[in-house]
């Protein structure tokens, strides 16, 4: 893997750049937390509401430091599951929705109570995949939080999972806090899991993993470690924290993945000693509507590109027709589409100028041909490059 050297504990040189990123990382206005099902039910049994109130109590800390905080929260299914006389966690779809609807007043009057403890209130705010998809309703979104933030009130988001169906869930909350974190323009994303951070194989299984303490780009090889499920009340696995690391690192927001069960958890991030995993932000960080595009909005098909197209988007071009090789799903025009390689690895994705049926009839071709194939002049470009985000 490159660079892996640098991702594993014992380099001096890993530990000085873990310290900068560190600082760098404690400087952060505006922060996203996620809390997970398993922190907050400790299994399933019902919400630790002292837990809750001991988070609340650090999170208070961070606004008087002249910070913004928004809470991205699970458990609603899980809370709700127990009024429903059910022995085993929801199964079916209705099942889930119906937890979610009587779980959902639960957990937020736990979150009212411990923030009104500090004279804080909070503001709930619940978020399908098809709102943030939707760029006027993603903008009404983004435009929610900031008031309440702005206002002294602490956002607390959650995915509508009373109305949810496969074509709008996200399916976890960790991809929901990363889209949450580029809503709100985040400098900082923290995961609290039931882990220590991010390892080279699963620390529970594997007595020999390796904890990497500061990972500099996402890797094909890290995606690969990053395999298991989540608890059992919970959608969640280290694959899902690894997607929104990289998400929220596009956008230019560094991820600290910790372990909510440690004491002060959310403390720990903004102290002088390192712990968990720290997902440092890109570079250059891509635009508010290119972000859009690379982790809100839902792909609805795949084209595979020859080399030649390949190394012309690599070089900021827009993809033309005669670059594309092969067309895969069904999309109209406005879609997302992802882009492969002539491996199949994805490289491009962005707003689509043609139906899924017009691009399979203009491939190989030149855009003057496009009159004569279609009926109509239309774009030259099939995506053109300011609605297209490089994925590699």
């Amino acid at each position: 893997m490159e660079r892996m050297t640098s991702n594993v504990s014992g380099s001096d040189d890993l530990a000085e750049r873990l310290h900068r990123a560190w600082q760098a990382m404690r400087r952060a206005k505006r922060v996203v937390v996620k809390i997970g099902s398993n922190l907050l039910t400790a299994g399933g049994e019902g919400l630790r509401q002292a837990w809750v109130a001991d988070r609340a109590t650090e999170m208070v800390r961070l606004l008087k430091e002249g910070r913004q905080v928004v809470i991205v929260t699970s458990g609603a299914v899980a809370a709700g599951t127990p009024l429903l006389g059910l022995k085993r966690p929801p199964a079916s779809l209705r099942e889930k929705q119906a937890a979610a609807a009587a779980g959902q007043s639960i957990v937020m009057r736990c979150y009212e109570m411990a923030f009104a403890a500090h004279g804080v209130a909070v503001g709930q705010i619940l978020i399908t995949r098809a709102d943030v998809e939707n760029r006027r309703r993603y903008l009404n979104a983004r435009d929610t939080l900031w008031t309440l933030s702005s206002l002294g009130l602490v956002p607390v988001v959650n995915e509508n999972d009373t109305v949810m169906v496969e074509e709008i869930q996200f399916g976890d909350n960790d991809t929901l806090s990363a889209n949450v974190a580029d809503l709100v323009g985040a400098d900082l994303l923290i995961l609290l899991s039931d882990v220590e951070g991010f390892f080279d194989a699963d620390p529970r299984r594997n007595p020999g993993a390796r904890p990497l303490p500061l990972v500099e780009r996402v890797t094909p090889t890290l995606e690969k470690w990053a395999g298991g499920t989540g608890s059992a009340v919970g959608c969640g696995g280290m694959a899902t924290k690894l997607k929104a690391a990289k998400m929220a690192a596009r956008r230019g927001s560094c991820t600290e993945l910790t372990n909510g069960f440690r004491s002060d958890p959310i403390s720990e991030v903004f102290g002088e000693t390192p712990v968990g995993t720290l997902f440092v932000a890109d570079g250059t960080p891509l635009s508010a509507h290119k972000a859009w595009i690379a982790n809100a909005r839902w792909s609805r098909g795949e084209m595979v590109l020859d080399a030649g197209a390949v190394q012309a988007l690599q070089s900021g071009k827009s993809l033309l027709a005669r670059g594309v090789v092969a067309v895969r799903g069904h999309f109209e025009r406005g879609d997302a589409v992802v882009c492969l390689d002539p491996d199949g690895q994805s490289i491009a994705k962005g707003a689509i100028n043609y139906s899924a049926e017009e691009v399979y009839r203009l491939r190989g071709q030149h855009s003057a041909a496009f009159e004569s194939i279609l009926g109509f002049a239309g774009d030259a470009e099939i995506i053109h490059r300011d609605n297209m985000v490089l994925l590699g």
